[in-house]
Parts: structure tokens; sequence; C-alpha cells
């Protein structure tokens, strides 16, 4: 069991994932917590968790393995990886309780899409780890249920079991070998926090509007905030230009049409940087072409 174990560990480093060891039959890490640190070795300057011990070199997996048949464990974060965890349906739950495989077959569907076929291992307890390797540009975190019922996720700060490590109910099997595919852009959206709209909580209303400004507010940032990727710029910078002819009159001051339609944009899914460049130039073109036609 333990040259398994060692096997399955180094195999799972040679593919550029950090790992660190179980304990024995279980799902747990086997490293010291944090109220029982020595504040020696890796943790002589404070310590440091099992996602920050996690490893790819051989000569360390190899002498953590050599201590006792450990499980495997894979620390997400530092993988590079986004696993999805489809869990099985508990005792606990109402009749007819979709288990997470079904959730995530009904959410392909609502979506138009088809279920992607990456690595995927077949959990102890029945259920289905899918690996994907994470998106550069975002730093996603865990989840539970945010995708569907049984369906949690595993990133930064996480972790999950490795092929090859057995429990007390059963084993970790790899059933498809595929390379891990990138996280699809759909799913990454539904995963990425979105930032709380203080404007969009309580629709914005401008403090010297006129009631036609106040309204033309409220529809342009309802627009940007509820419209689809493909169509997210060309709504905010068509809102921007249209809110920016109430500048140069007074009705709007061009902060609160600014604060309005950048959350607005980050509610629709929009990166604030993108957000700003694009609100920025809109009300600008906005601005100076219904200055032009003011009399002096």
């Amino acid at each position: 069991m333990s040259t398994q174990l060692l096997a399955a560990a180094l195999d799972a480093a040679e593919r550029g994932w950090h790992v660190f060891p179980l304990r024995r039959a279980d799902k747990r890490p086997a490293l010291h917590g944090a109220t029982t640190c020595p504040g020696t070795g890796e943790c002589m300057g404070g310590h440091r968790k099992p996602e920050q011990r996690a490893t790819t070199d051989p000569e360390r997996i190899r002498a953590a393995w050599s201590a006792g048949a450990f499980n495997v464990g894979i620390a997400t974060g530092p993988s590079g990886l986004v696993v999805i965890d489809l869990d099985t349906v508990k005792a606990k739950d109402p009749k007819g309780t979709p288990d997470g495989v079904a959730s995530l077959q009904a959410l392909c569907e609502r979506a138009g899409q088809t279920v992607p076929a990456t690595y995927r291992t077949r959990t102890a307890s029945g259920g289905h780890h899918l690996y994907f390797t994470a998106p550069g540009r975002a730093r996603l975190g865990n989840s539970a249920g945010r995708l569907g019922k049984h369906i949690d996720t595993r990133a930064h700060g996480g972790y999950v079991v490795s092929a090859g490590s057995t429990l007390p109910n059963g084993a970790y099997e790899v059933v498809d070998p595929t390379e891990p595919v990138p996280l699809p852009e759909w799913l990454h959206a539904l995963l990425t926090p979105r930032q709380p709209s203080r404007v969009l909580m309580v629709a914005p209303t401008a403090v010297n509007a006129s009631r036609y400004a106040s309204a033309a507010l409220r529809a342009e940032t309802a627009a940007v905030a509820s419209a689809g990727e493909g169509v997210r710029n060309w709504t905010l910078t068509r809102a921007a230009r249209a809110l920016g002819r109430f500048i140069p009159s007074g009705d709007l001051s061009r902060s609160e049409v600014e604060e309005a339609l950048n959350s607005a944009g980050l509610r629709a899914g929009l990166r604030e940087r993108e957000c700003r460049a694009v609100i920025t130039s809109a009300l600008n073109w906005s601005v100076a072409h219904n200055a032009a036609g003011r009399p002096a």
C-alpha cells in the first residue's frame, strides 16, 4: 500500500500538482495544525498550512511517504487547478434530490453546453472530481452549492484527494485520463465572485436630476447590469453615451453617472479596469458632442 500511495504522489507531482500527505485511510491532512505547530523547520517563520507546504519535489515526497501509507492530497491552488466535486445524494436529502452528476448535467443543458470532457476521478463514495486548469487572470476560491445541488469546487485554499488513495468505503480511481482542459469560460463566469453593487441594490437616483434624467439613469444602468456576455461592452458604451448628454446641462453629474455605470458593469461581470476605460471614453465623446451644441 505504501508503494502504491508513493507512486500516486509521484505521478501527481510529475503533472505539476503539489501534494501533501493525508492521514492513513482518511481525507484529513497528516500534517500538524496551527494549534500544535512546533514553529520549527518550514514553520520557523510562522505556521504554514498544508497548501503552503505541498510540494512537487520527488525527494521530499519520498521522504514523507517513507514514514507511512499516507493518502495523497492535491493542493488545488498551487497546482493551478479548479476541481468540480460532484457529490452523491445524502441519506438526509429529500426524495428526488439530484446528485452532483445530475445537477451538472442540468446546469449544462440550461447553458446550452455539453458536460466538459476532462481528467476525472471517481471518489470513494461514488462521486466524481472533474479537474480543470485554472484561468490565469483570476484567483478563484472554493465554493459549496454555487453551481448547483451537491456541486462543490476546490481552487485556492482547497485540496482534493488524489486517485490512488483509499478510504474504508472505497478507493479514488481515474475514470477519464484525459489531460485537464481549461475551465470553460461560462463556468468561470458563474464561479467568479461578483462585487456587491451598492448603486444597484437601491435604484440609482441623481441629486439634482430632472425626472427624465433620473428615469434614464435607472433604465441604462439596469440594461448594463443585465447585459449578457458578448454585448456587455457595447451596452456599457451605448449607456454612457446616452447618459453623457445630461452632464453638460447639469441634470446629472459626471461622478454619479460614472459610479452608477461602473457598479452596473461589475454586476454584469466586467472587470473594473475595463469598466472605467469604456465609461471614460464614451462619456468624453458624449460630453464633447453635446457641449458643442449648447449656446455659449
